[in-house]
């Protein structure tokens, strides 16, 4: 089974590129969508959490992680162990039932050690403005976009790390080719 990690930094459409690789077959792992999980039903993960924040609320621990690095250290350090673990262990029922593909999205994908599981990294890259105006229209604000980037490795570094360089900000087909072209490469065993 081929593994896809797909990163980017926020609002630079790797949601967008993982609904493409759905619609071609690729059974998509969203980390972030296991780390809500995890926050909600691991109950050792959750106690060290609310003795760490004081709170399980999304929204509030975001609020304390994205101003301050400590404090998502402390989050990513309670969190990331059991969802590296959960991705593990879907790739693994994926692979034994004869899955052709998967992919492994999440926004630290190279600060992970899931990098090496991937057979590929994909990057999805964007032009600030198009990332700003995608992120306003999710109702984040200037202050708050910028906390989050600033706790994410540059577009540049990812792109230098990439074996695949998506561009977000090409139009959707113009998208969706470099996604099946990157997909068709992968399958038949070259990098891209």
């Amino acid at each position: 089974m081929k593994v896809i990690g797909l990163t980017g930094n926020i609002g630079c459409g790797k949601s967008t590129v993982a609904g493409m690789l759905r619609d071609l077959g690729v059974v998509v792992i969203d980390a972030d969508a296991v780390a809500r999980q995890v926050r909600q039903t691991d109950d050792a993960a959750r106690r060290a959490i609310e003795a760490r924040f004081g709170t399980l609320d999304a929204a509030i621990l975001g609020s304390i992680v994205f101003s301050d690095r400590t404090a998502l250290a402390d989050l990513e350090a309670i969190l990331h162990p059991p969802v590296r673990g959960e991705i593990r262990a879907r790739l693994a029922e994926l692979e034994a039932a004869g899955a052709e593909a998967a992919c492994i999205e999440a926004i630290k994908l190279l600060e992970s050690p899931l990098r090496d599981r991937c057979d590929a990294t994909w990057v999805v890259r964007c032009e600030a403005a198009d990332a700003l105006a995608r992120l306003a229209a999710r109702g984040l604000d200037a202050a708050a976009v910028a906390a989050r980037l600033a706790n994410q490795s540059s577009q540049e570094a990812k792109i230098a790390a990439a074996d695949v360089v998506i561009d977000g900000s090409a139009s959707l087909a113009e998208t969706r080719r470099q996604v099946a072209q990157a997909h068709a490469a992968l399958l038949a065993g070259r990098a891209g």
